[in-house]
């Protein structure tokens, strides 16, 4: 199985893994997030309206449940075989798109950001993608080019901007670097477009300089997404500056969960 995800990872820039996060797991997950959602910490990251909650960030770092999560072998075992090290939880992020409420995310590239802003070495990373919720085409799905993640990092005016700007402007939907509309059409044409939906529970991997997006949701149904970055030991960034909620400053390997009791077949 690892090596099938991972000769798809490799050639696609992502992957849909066989297993799902079992309905106990999700639950308790759901619940932690939930929680969180209520708290009044800087980790809560709120849409323009200020009120209606966008991401929540590193919520390993003080959840036991999270913590759990990053520990389950599949996903230890994924990253060390796609990245050929022990890894380490570079960021822990949860997206969640309200009803009529989540804004869009716009085209662009993880690399840009962990390159430019923390002095990541090489794109020795990889994105867990674990759905919360049932993600359909019309509530605002993970989008991907497929393949576009073999381009390398893609020039962009937006890469010339200064670091140093509120950490906000990189998990706004204005964001900080992103890949110009004009862009993307011409890359559009050379490589395909997949809506990484499904049920709740469903996992995918993508790479870090694969070009994706994710659209406003505008339906009734909500959409959140759990991502846990695993980079490499031997990749960690040169110069962070950003809160170590954001950017865990631990590049400790992880540990494997000893009794992991969290998956079931799709």
């Amino acid at each position: 199985m690892l090596i099938d995800a991972k000769q798809q990872y490799e050639t696609q820039g992502f992957c849909v893994l066989p297993q799902r996060l079992s309905d106990d797991m999700l639950a308790k997950v759901r619940e932690s997030i939930s929680e969180i959602s209520q708290m009044s910490r800087p980790e809560v990251v709120y849409e323009k309206d200020g009120k209606t909650v966008r991401a929540l960030h590193g919520c390993h770092r003080f959840d036991d449940v999270c913590a759990d999560l990053v520990r389950l072998p599949l996903f230890v075992d994924l990253a060390e075989a796609v990245l050929g090290d022990p890894a380490y939880v570079y960021q822990f992020k949860v997206n969640i798109k309200n009803s009529y409420d989540g804004e869009k995310w716009p085209w662009h590239q993880d690399f840009a950001f962990w390159s430019i802003e923390d002095g990541m070495p090489a794109d020795r990373a990889m994105n867990i993608a674990i759905n919360l919720d049932d993600v359909f085409d019309w509530n605002g799905p993970l989008q991907v080019l497929a393949g576009s993640h073999l381009l390398g990092l893609i020039p962009s005016p937006s890469h010339d901007a200064s670091t140093g700007r509120d950490w906000r402007d990189h998990v706004s939907a204005d964001l900080t670097y992103t890949v110009g509309d004009q862009e993307v059409e011409e890359l559009s044409q050379r490589h395909t477009l997949h809506k990484l939906t499904g049920p709740a529970g469903t996992i995918s991997a993508f790479h870090p300089n694969i070009v994706h997006s994710s659209a406003r949701n505008t339906s009734s149904d909500r959409r959140t997404i759990l991502y846990i970055t695993y980079n490499a030991v031997t990749n960690s960034p040169r110069h962070v500056h950003r809160p170590d909620f954001l950017v865990d400053p631990s590049v400790t390997a992880v540990r494997r969960l000893a009794q992991p009791r969290a998956l079931t077949p799709a």
